[in-house]
């Protein structure tokens, strides 16, 4: 098992005794090599693991306090909830009717016809691949940086003589971090689901201590008003418009609300996958909404001072959680080091998110080789005697600490893509979707789970918001712009699009021909 084999097997060789998860795979063209031992509650677990909002707050909390301050945060949340659950819910949709690994580029292929399909998988395919690539490296390499803070609080702030690690040191943490989670996801995936329910519990646990904890040991508490309408435009990089100012802003929101296309990259190791793994995509996207919500309003009650937060001469070196957790304890006990602890929280969650982050990642890697559309493919599509694509999941290593390379030599690079992450990955969540509705929408069918007489309207909502944002995401950062202010994001999303569609022209468009079934099902 595990050697690349596109010889075509007679439905009718198969086991009479399969079940319809299994039959259901080979009727959209493939053999069942992964193990399906998640149920629909283990995949939610990973997908919730993986989505984290405690982290994907903490770890942008100072874009959305620079870019509008606490209304584009609070209330700036709602808003972006609200559209990118019309864009889970088309997600979901679309899962139910292909339940296959390769998730978003396979459906692409089924849903653009058999003129426009192989051309429409592969811009999704490696849309996809990327956006997972550069969101595995900004998870780790936030978690490392995270750490960098820890020691520095932990040996008496950067106003106390406290040791800050030099960015070596930063790489070398991100290393052995990415390093652990390689050898954690080349076990079974029954073992692998055991982490995804440590990672949901964690994360649910985590943010209802905090947001109960923060408020409450805190001496001086911001108003309701101050928490829901402030809006702060003094940001120190030149960009002082209003409604500009909470367009910058809603980046916090829209990048913590990522990664619940997991539970599709699992749908072939998930049991009743057509209702199991959409289940997983909204009871994910749902409960990380409402729990990142009530995470963001319980921190930001704890804000007196915007400036002096984002101020890189603070204790906490400018890491704007970090010092609210800091300072909420010492001015409460004389020390901060419950602070430090709430942080260490944290980087439990960051670790367990990055854990499922290279989940996803192996899985759309090992789907795609299985395609013939990575080079190696024969390589990356081997799965090992646990049914594991294990050579997906190292190359998935390998390409985060490789990425992670770029913050030694320009922190503008390194930026350039980790903005990817989120304009990136919008992009090829919502492509399907924009297939349904246009080329596909008369030969769509849909499965288990479904929008109903709603569907089309979800899905033009959906299309027309990451429209929306990746135009707004683009938007210059900061006044003048220089090579060092510029917004990289339009960039690097334009770099990936003209190396997929270069390759395409050159070659790819001679012998891609769209996911390959190896299950003869014209039978």
């Amino acid at each position: 098992m595990g050697e690349y084999n596109d010889q075509p097997v007679r439905i009718t060789d198969l086991p009479l005794s399969r079940n319809a998860d299994e039959a259901r795979l080979h009727q959209l063209g493939y053999k069942q090599e992964l193990k399906r031992g998640l149920s629909t509650v283990s995949n939610f677990a990973i997908s919730s693991a993986c989505i984290s909002v405690l982290i994907g707050v903490t770890t942008t909390y100072n874009t959305g306090l620079r870019y509008g301050g606490p209304v584009s945060m609070t209330i700036g949340w709602l808003v972006v909830s609200f559209f990118t659950s019309c864009v889970g819910l088309s997600m979901a949709e679309i899962c139910s009717a292909f339940p296959t690994s390769g998730g978003l580029y396979y459906w692409s292929a089924k849903l653009a016809g058999k003129e426009w399909g192989p051309f429409a998988s592969w811009i999704t395919g490696w849309f996809n691949i990327i956006g997972l690539f550069a969101g595995t490296t900004s998870i780790n390499f936030s978690l490392a940086q995270l750490l960098q803070v820890i020691i520095l609080l932990s040996t008496g702030g950067a106003n106390g003589g406290g040791y800050m690690a030099s960015k070596y040191m930063v790489i070398g943490f991100h290393g052995l971090i990415l390093v652990s989670q390689g050898l954690i996801n080349s076990l079974s995936i029954k073992f692998l689901a055991l982490f995804g329910y440590l990672g949901a519990i964690w994360n649910f646990l985590g943010i209802l201590v905090l947001m109960i904890l923060i408020p409450t040991v805190a001496t001086k508490r911001a108003s309701v008003k101050f928490v829901f309408t402030e809006l702060n435009t003094d940001n120190g990089e030149g960009v002082h418009g209003s409604v500009y100012v909470l367009v910058l802003g809603l980046l916090m929101s829209q990048y913590a609300l990522g990664g619940y296309d997991v539970s599709a990259h699992l749908v072939e190791e998930t049991k009743k996958a057509d209702q199991g793994a959409p289940i997983g995509i909204i009871t994910s996207l749902g409960l990380a909404i409402v729990m990142g919500w009530a995470y963001l309003i319980a921190v930001t009650f704890a804000i007196t001072d915007i400036s002096y937060l984002l101020d890189v001469n603070n204790d906490a070196g400018g890491y704007a959680i970090a010092e609210i957790f800091y300072l909420v304890f010492k001015d409460r006990y004389g020390s901060g080091t419950g602070g430090i602890i709430c942080l260490g929280v944290v980087a439990v969650s960051l670790y367990l998110c990055g854990l499922t982050a290279v989940t996803s990642n192996s899985r759309m890697t090992y789907a795609f080789s299985r395609d013939g559309a990575l080079p190696f493919s024969k390589v990356f599509y081997k799965v090992n005697k646990q049914d594991v694509p294990v050579n997906a999941v190292w190359i998935s290593v390998l390409a985060g600490f490789c990425m992670a390379l770029t913050s030694l030599g320009s922190q503008v690079a390194f930026q350039a893509m980790v903005s990817f992450v989120t304009i990136g990955q919008y992009i090829a969540y919502v492509l399907p979707t924009f297939f349904k509705v246009t080329l596909g929408r008369k030969s769509f069918v849909r499965g288990p789970f479904h929008l109903g007489k709603c569907s089309v309207l979800i899905g033009w909502i959906s299309v027309l918001w990451v429209a929306t944002i990746t135009v707004l995401f683009s938007l210059p950062v900061a006044y003048p712009i220089t090579k060092d202010t510029l917004n990289y994001a339009p960039v690097a999303v334009g770099l990936v699009l003209i190396i997929s569609i270069g390759y395409w022209i050159l070659s790819a468009r001679f012998w891609f021909n769209g996911p390959k079934t190896n299950v003869n099902v014209n039978v």
